[in-house]
Parts: C-alpha cells; sequence; structure tokens
C-alpha cells in the first residue's frame, strides 16, 4: 500500500510538492527498487541534486559567508560576480505535467522554450512565457517577469501555485499560498535573497494553435496609452496586449487572441532567418495599413517568442557598432548572432553594457506622456515597449506605486527602453538622473538592469521593515540582500586599466570579444537549434 501510494507520488509531482518533509521521506524510504517510472526516476535525480545544494548551502551558512544563486544564464545587464556560487545547473528538467490538474512540475533552470515545447505537448500553455526562450522558471519567479498576457495575468509569480525551497540554513521547505505564505509572495522578486529555489509547480491553461494577432495604429502617446486602457478594460476580448512606438507621431498597439482558426488571414511566421523580425514587420504593416488595423495569425510559439531574433531591436545596435549594413540579407546571413542567447552571452563578454541602457520602467498611466517626452529628449532611443501590467498586492519586491494618503494602488504601464547611452553624456549622471526622475514620477524600474540608487533611496520605494522581517524569520540574514545584489558599485577613477582591459574595451575588439566568448559558451548551437522552431 505504501509503496503504490510512492509510486502515485512519484508520477504525480503535484501530489509530491503538497506532502511534507516527513511524508516525502518516509515514502522515499519504503519504495522498494522494483518500479522505476521515467518521472521516479526524474524525481530521484532531482532530490539527489537538491540534497547536494542543500549540504553546500549548509557549509556557506555554518561559516557565516553569505552565497550567490547561479543557473548558468541571465538577462540581467549587471556586472556578474563569481564568488561563492550555489550552481543550480542540474536542476533543469521538466518532471510532470499532469493534464488533469493542467499544472506543471518543473525545475528552476528549464528555459521559457523547453518548458513551452513540454507543455504543448499536452495542448496547455504558461499563462505568462517570457519573450526570451532563454529566460528560465527560477529566473522568472525570483525577477519582475512580465509579458503581453500580464495585464490579465500578473507577473509570472502569480501563475505558480507552489515551490520547494533551500532555506539559507539548508532545510527544504515548501512554500505556497496556504503555507508559508509571507516567503512564496515575499520571494517574488527578491533576486534569490530568501532562499534558493529548486522546484515550482506551474498553473497551465489550454493552448490554441494560433494568436489571432491585430496591429492598430496610434499617432501619438496619448492615443497608445488610451488605446491600451481601452483594450485592458475589457479584458474577455484579448489574451495578450502590448505596443510599440516607433517616435512620437507613429505606433502599434498589439492585440493577440488565442484561436485555432485561420480564417481567411496571414499565416506569419518569426522563427526562420528567412523570416522578418517582428518588430521591422510591423512597422513595415503600419506603412501600407495608412490608419486601418490589420489582422493577421502566428502560430502560438512563434508568438510567445516573436522578439527572441533582435532582441526586440537591441540587436541592431550590433550592426551600428562594427557600422555593418543592416538589411534583410545582413540579417538573415547573421541569423545564428541575433537570438537573444548570444546577444546576451556576447553583450556582457565584450563589456558594452557598460554604455548600454536596458532599462523597464514601470510608469503609472498618467505620467507615461511626460516620461517618454523626457526619455526622448535626454536618450533619443527609439523604438521604446509598452506593456501594460496587473499589479501585485503591496508589500513586494516588484515595481509598484501606492497613493500617499488613500493607499490606492495604480495600474501601471511597463515602459521598455533599450539603447545606446548617447555618447556626450556620463553614463553614471545618466543612470542617476533616470532614477530622479522616476521617483518624481511615481515609477519604479526592474532590478535586473544597472542600479545606481544609494541604499536609502531603494528603501525608500519598498518596505524593508517587512523584507527584514522576512529575512529573519526564514534565516535567510546570512544571504546578500536585495540592495547588496542590485546596487551598483563605483568605479575607482584612479585605477590603472591593464594593457589586456584596454584592449578588449577598444573598438572592435570588445565587439569580437564577446562574439567569441558567446560561441565559446555553446550558445551558437543553441541558437541554431532553438527548440521553438520546431513547436
Amino acid at each position: 500500500m505504501i509503496k503504490g501510494r510512492a509510486i502515485a507520488a512519484f508520477d504525480n509531482p503535484s501530489k509530491w510538492m503538497a506532502m511534507c518533509n516527513n511524508c516525502r521521506r518516509r515514502l522515499l524510504s519504503t519504495t522498494t527498487s522494483t518500479y522505476t517510472s521515467p518521472t521516479q526516476s526524474r524525481v530521484d535525480h532531482h532530490n539527489r541534486a537538491v540534497q547536494s545544494i542543500s549540504s553546500t548551502v549548509r557549509r556557506f551558512y555554518d561559516r557565516k559567508e553569505k552565497f550567490r544563486i547561479s543557473h548558468g544564464s541571465t538577462n540581467s545587464t549587471r556586472p556578474t560576480i563569481r564568488k561563492n556560487v550555489v550552481d543550480t545547473g542540474p536542476l533543469s528538467n521538466v518532471l510532470h505535467v499532469d493534464t488533469a490538474s493542467q499544472t506543471v512540475s518543473v525545475e528552476p533552470n528549464v528555459p521559457m522554450d523547453r518548458l513551452v515545447e513540454a507543455t504543448l505537448q499536452h495542448g496547455l500553455i504558461p499563462p505568462v512565457v517570457m519573450e526570451f526562450p532563454g529566460i528560465t522558471v527560477g529566473g522568472g519567479y525570483a525577477g519582475t517577469s512580465g509579458e503581453s498576457s500580464s495585464f490579465k495575468h500578473g507577473f509570472f509569480n502569480h501563475t505558480i501555485n507552489s515551490i520547494e525551497m533551500v532555506l539559507a540554513d539548508g532545510e527544504v521547505i515548501t512554500a505556497s499560498p496556504q503555507e508559508n505564505s509571507g516567503l512564496f509572495y515575499g520571494a517574488a522578486g527578491a533576486l534569490g535573497t530568501l532562499g534558493v529555489t529548486t522546484l515550482v509547480n506551474l498553473q497551465l491553461i489550454p493552448a490554441s494553435k494560433y494568436i489571432e494577432t491585430t496591429y492598430h495604429p496610434v499617432s501619438n502617446v496619448s492615443q497608445a496609452v488610451e488605446t491600451i486602457k481601452s483594450f485592458t478594460a475589457n479584458g474577455e476580448a484579448h489574451d495578450y496586449i502590448d505596443g510599440i512606438l516607433y517616435s512620437r507621431t507613429n505606433g502599434a498597439i498589439v492585440t493577440g487572441k488565442m484561436s485555432n482558426m485561420v480564417s481567411n488571414h496571414t499565416i506569419q511566421r518569426f522563427s526562420d532567418a528567412k523570416d522578418p523580425w517582428f518588430y521591422l514587420h510591423v512597422q513595415e504593416i503600419l506603412e501600407k495599413a495608412r490608419g486601418a488595423p490589420v489582422t493577421e495569425v502566428i502560430p502560438i510559439a512563434e508568438y510567445l517568442f516573436r522578439y527572441d531574433r533582435g532582441g526586440f531591436w537591441v540587436g541592431k545596435s550590433a550592426f551600428d557598432y562594427f557600422n555593418f549594413p543592416f538589411n534583410s540579407f545582413t540579417r538573415w546571413w547573421l541569423d545564428d548572432f541575433l537570438h537573444t542567447r548570444m546577444m546576451y552571452k556576447a553583450l556582457h563578454a565584450s563589456g558594452q553594457s557598460k554604455r548600454y541602457i536596458v532599462q523597464d520602467l514601470a510608469v503609472p498611466y498618467e505620467n507615461v506622456e511626460e516620461f517618454v517626452a523626457y526619455a526622448t529628449d535626454k536618450f533619443g532611443i527609439w523604438p521604446l515597449w509598452l506593456c501594460p501590467l496587473k499589479q501585485s498586492p503591496v508589500p513586494t519586491m516588484h515595481p509598484h506605486h501606492v497613493t500617499k494618503g488613500n493607499g490606492e494602488q495604480k495600474e501601471m504601464l511597463n515602459v521598455g527602453l533599450w539603447g545606446h547611452c548617447p555618447s556626450h553624456l556620463n553614463f553614471t549622471d545618466a543612470n542617476r538622473e533616470l532614477e530622479a526622475k522616476l521617483k518624481e514620477l511615481g515609477a519604479m524600474k526592474w532590478m535586473y538592469a544597472q542600479t545606481y540608487y544609494t541604499e536609502d533611496e531603494f528603501w525608500e520605494m519598498h518596505d524593508k521593515t517587512w523584507y527584514d522581517a522576512l529575512r529573519e524569520k526564514y534565516r535567510a540574514t546570512s544571504l546578500p540582500s536585495v540592495y547588496d545584489k542590485v546596487k551598483r558599485e563605483p568605479e575607482d577613477p584612479f585605477k590603472e586599466k591593464s594593457f589586456e582591459d584596454k584592449l578588449k574595451e577598444a573598438w572592435p575588439i570588445s565587439g569580437f570579444y564577446g562574439i567569441k566568448k558567446a560561441i565559446e559558451s555553446g550558445l551558437y548551437l543553441d541558437a541554431r537549434k532553438s527548440a521553438w522552431k520546431e513547436m
């Protein structure tokens, strides 16, 4: 009887995660080796990996040493620090898709494209899928991850049912809205500073074959904001909403609706080297539409990762850097290097992130027009991405805005500001000014990016009392704090750079060095074999 319960639990990790730790251990100790299902094998591998992580964490805890978590990939533009690292790389499997409960048990190092590939085989899809296929499940939970379905479902962590976590002293616990709920909500967006996430149980929804996608032209920022507000107010009419502003007078709001029908619409793809980049395709449609909405259908996986090739439009910067022609032929020829996995690795290795503005900013709707005017005058960066967000209840580490006095929490619009910092601006000063402007407008930014706030400024935006209480309760004070992880250490102006460092920073050597390191990492093959092309 016990053996049968154990097998049932192994084959349904949703039940496994719901068990207490003692129940898990009893089932493991009483299960014989006469039956090994594929799911049981994956769970066994998972438990061994978690035990190893737990032991490593406990050693750091006993020595009172802080550590950081590495899952093997990143979409952050913060400088990488390699010291006292806990490697969660082995936790890279989809354990089980439960079609009855429409859930998936997945380890944190599984990237979005592999997760979608696994769930689509069962006709299911995560409600929120980040646009870059290399973003991991664990990164989505520990960071602030939203997407064009977030106006309806909220940030990625809002679609999670429960997590397994190794605390800073090595204890393995489960957290959910019902169990350790403070940790469950507090660790979302806290950048791994409350513990190491080792397993996620994620809610799924039925998938369609296509996304019926409509491009609605807008002629100014105010119209773009009002159009988004009207579409989000009628949430049942759309499953996905985002927008692209090409200038102050030209843009499109993009809506998507799940569909299994093609009807009379064109099928458009974005995964092959010969296909257009999404933002360029939308711009071309706007030019032809002359003010009228245009609808086409996109296969669902290609819609979800439509911004991967070119990294929205950041990939064009590589052509600008090398003074290389930017056209359909060169994009086709260099396609293997222009997927986000490759580009982020090259961006870090080349050092170009030190001069690149990559910021996602949550701005109250009524202040978006003023912010866009400021960003245009200051940085001159176009296009801009717009994405409506369903807010997280406070307290939270996610961007938020609460009106003083009445405590009203305002809805906010994600404005993506991604491009080269103008050469005449001091990079640090420009970022500091940007942060001051956000404060003036009641806006906040995602913490994956370069952060220059002082500690006092940072905690003016977040509830430090709440956060510190969580760290005390779950024995996480030996871990780096959120501010420790995001703060930008000032460079020593008197420190003499080595000849090698100067060489790496020189044009065009730094660019070629970044490409070299990306190829050496094996991401070149990942780009060529990107799984979403086959979904």
